[in-house]
């Protein structure tokens, strides 16, 4: 199964969304700020990275711009997870280079098909 990246900071939202992923059979990996997520992606590169925006140390809009410049991470799918449901939200995610783009909280069955539609794309499945 594929591996996913959950770069989280609040803890309940980290836990819970890695246990569902996992029941699903993926490979969990966790990160709690941008920082942390730049270096995971980096080090181990996941199928996909599932990214809340706001984030301490480097904020998701940061982190993604950062992993779509740089050859070795560029074609990692990249879905941004957010509070924000404002207008403008889906489209600034875009601009930063996410692939996709979902609101909180969580609905996991249109997670699920978000996921599985940017693996098909990027040919993890």
């Amino acid at each position: 199964m594929p591996t996913l990246l959950i770069v989280e900071d609040n803890e309940m939202n980290r836990d819970m969304l890695s246990r569902r992923l996992q029941r699903r059979g993926y490979e969990v990996m966790i990160a709690t700020d941008g920082a942390e997520g730049l270096a995971a992606a980096r080090e181990r590169n996941p199928d996909l990275v599932l990214m809340d925006m706001s984030l301490p140390v480097i904020d998701g809009w940061e982190a993604t711009r950062q992993l779509k410049s740089e050859a070795a991470t560029r074609n990692i799918p990249i879905i941004a997870l957010t509070a924000h449901a404002m207008s403008g939200d889906r489209q600034r995610a875009v601009d930063a280079g996410c692939d996709d783009f979902d609101t909180k909280p969580i609905e996991l069955a249109r997670l699920l098909e978000k996921i599985e539609h940017c693996l098909e794309r990027a040919g993890k499945t």
